[in-house]
């Protein structure tokens, strides 16, 4: 019986280790990845980069992505360093025309330890230029309203976020690519998003995302 009891433990320990390991989570969309090598690319395909605002998107509005030639590749929790590790396998090899990156909240939360603005804003700025440099063009969201983090209470992402996305548009205007401005849209006089549009502060509703989906397509549609 112990002979049993340490080998479940030690397997449960094993597994623990290893997913510690695949810290940018390559693993989540390897096999979804997979599947798509044998399905003829659409010439107008979108892949949308990002954390749980974009992961949760598919849960809200399926019909978004299984409607139109858009492929969900958010991670939650995830910070830009995830993602520009993540952006070849998730991104670049899935070969679509135009890939909308949104990041930047997790990193001022905190999520995988202290950033930057400007640290932020360059490795979205490396995965701007990765996606030129692969014939893919990129949008550049403004990262949405948040007057505080329930998990991760004092970063002030109300004067924080406003800051980067002045910089995020900078990097837009000088790479002469889109610069999608959810912010200006949803934010209240607080720079948070009413409760309306994202019952905890942060993640938006169906409603939020509505709003979304018609600046999306809008900035997908204007480099067409």
């Amino acid at each position: 019986m112990k002979i049993g009891l340490l080998a479940i433990f030690s397997f449960f320990n094993f597994l623990k280790k290893a997913q510690a390991q695949d810290w940018a989570n390559l693993g989540k969309y390897k096999e979804a990845n997979a599947q798509l090598e044998n399905i003829p690319r659409d010439a107008n395909s979108v892949v949308f980069m990002g954390n749980s605002i974009t992961e949760f998107w598919s849960n809200y509005n399926p019909s978004f992505f299984s409607d139109n030639p858009y492929i969900n590749r958010g991670i939650s929790g995830q910070t830009t360093p995830q993602m520009l590790l993540r952006f070849r396998q998730d991104v670049i090899d899935l070969n679509p025309s135009t890939v909308v990156i949104l990041a930047g909240t997790n990193d001022i939360a905190g999520n995988t330890g202290y950033m930057t603005l400007e640290q932020i804003r360059d490795n979205i700025l490396s995965m701007v230029e990765l996606a030129e440099a692969n014939g893919i063009c990129p949008i550049i969201s403004s990262v949405l309203p948040a007057y505080k983090y329930p998990w991760r209470p004092g970063k002030q992402p109300n004067i924080l976020i406003p800051k980067l996305n002045e910089m995020l548009k900078k990097v837009a205007v000088d790479k002469g690519v889109v610069y999608l401005d959810y912010f200006s849209a949803m934010a209240d006089d607080k720079n948070g998003l009413p409760k309306e549009l994202a019952e905890d502060g942060v993640h938006p509703t169906k409603k939020g995302y509505e709003i979304m989906e018609v600046l999306v397509k809008k900035a997908i549609n204007s480099k067409r």
